[in-house]
């Protein structure tokens, strides 16, 4: 009974959060935290007492339903199916079994959680277009992501290098007093950690947290007696923060919110200051830094800065929506035109997955128009999602 009794407040609880959230109801969605706990109670609930999956039948009923790899694609698995798609699926349940048909048809992975008009659905796929189409057929999807996962390849082989290049370092250098561990996404992002002077990067992100095993690894691989580690990813700072309490050295997390925010705060790294005296300086630096993006809309919702539409450019800052266009480049423009005052003197763009030459020269064009004795400093980052990523200062 106290199983069930809380399997039932959580979902309770779950339906409550649009309420304590106003982002979560402005969204049309429950907290997805709370979503994956209130899983983990059905698993445990059913384990213990015996019960079916689902149970509570007072509550909206979850269905798990998870498909053998199609036939079509051979035994290769998801080595020979190049992306991922996900998104939220309303559809009525009685369309939902011609829907797992065609995706039994074009994709492995599958798995479609849900029930009573909602699913969470998942497949490893070459056909985009019809993974997509199917849930047209039945019904609206939204919160549509798409994952190359020849890319997440791709970037594993060079975070396993780039490791590989450092344990090559230690050996041959003594390591400093202080050490830098960073956690970083995309080729370009990394180089120019490592030229600031980090000594171990682990792979992380939006989407794409760390462990905290992986990061006491990290710390433990620099060979140094104090470390200051760089989140560079709000999401990410809770697990950096608990590998102190996992070490037996001094270990100090700088709250680095973004990839510039990082790049600014290595500007104050001093190898042999402690890492107290290094992660003060260091987050000064940071602070100092108005950190900025441009991401690609995926659902409708609307914000401070007016409606938003699946496929609008929308400029980022920590603060939330700050500039919507139709266009990268007239996204990026009016966010600069909102942030940009009379003492900013530097600006850092960060090219991304999706930047092109035309986008980066109509932006740094109007920027040397607007703001012709502000500096612009242009890198290659290869970061996913964020197309473009912007550090003012």
């Amino acid at each position: 009974n106290l199983v069930r009794s809380s399997r039932g407040a959580a979902a309770a609880a779950l339906a409550y959060t649009p309420e304590q959230l106003p982002v979560l109801k402005q969204a049309g969605v429950v907290d997805s935290g709370g979503t994956g706990l209130l899983l983990l109670l059905d698993a445990f609930t059913h384990v213990v007492t015996g019960d079916p999956l689902p149970i509570a039948p007072e509550l909206d009923t979850i269905e798990v339903h998870a498909q053998e790899p199609s036939k079509e694609h051979g035994e290769g698995g998801i080595a020979d199916l190049r992306y991922e798609v996900m998104y939220l699926l309303d559809a009525d349940d009685s369309k939902m079994s011609a829907f797992r048909e065609v995706w039994a048809g074009i994709g492995d992975s599958i798995v479609i959680v849900g029930g009573e008009g909602l699913y969470n659905c998942h497949i490893h796929t070459d056909n985009i277009g019809a993974a997509i189409e199917a849930a047209l057929d039945a019904g609206r999807p939204r919160q549509i992501r798409i994952t190359d996962l020849l890319d997440e390849v791709v970037e594993e082989k060079w975070v396993r290098e780039g490791r590989a290049e450092h344990e090559d370092d230690v050996s041959d250098e003594p390591a400093p007093p202080t050490a830098i561990v960073a956690v970083v996404v995309g080729e370009g992002v990394a180089r120019i950690f490592r030229s600031l002077g980090v000594r171990t990067l682990v792979k992380g992100g939006q989407s794409m947290n760390p462990s905290t095993a992986e990061l006491v690894e990290a710390a433990k691989s620099t060979g140094s007696t104090e470390v200051v580690i760089l989140p560079n990813n709000k999401n990410i700072r809770p697990v950096a923060e608990q590998v102190g309490a996992l070490v037996d050295f001094p270990v100090t997390v700088v709250p680095t919110n973004s990839i510039v925010e990082g790049f600014a705060a290595l500007i104050a790294y001093d190898p042999s200051a402690s890492a107290a005296e290094n992660a003060k300086e260091m987050s000064e630096a940071a602070s100092r830094v108005i950190a900025a993006e441009i991401t690609q809309a995926v659902r409708d919702t609307t914000t401070d800065a007016g409606e938003v539409h699946v496929g609008d450019w929308i400029g980022l800052t920590g603060k939330g929506v700050i500039s919507i266009a139709e266009s990268v480049s007239s996204a990026a423009n009016r966010l600069f035109e909102k942030l940009m005052t009379p003492e900013h003197e530097l600006i850092t763009i960060i090219e991304g997955e999706g930047a092109t030459q035309a986008n980066t020269r109509r932006i740094t064009e109007f920027l040397h128009e607007k703001y012709p004795d502000v500096e612009v400093e242009t890198h290659p980052g290869g970061q996913p999602l964020y197309p473009y990523l912007f550090g003012i200062e």
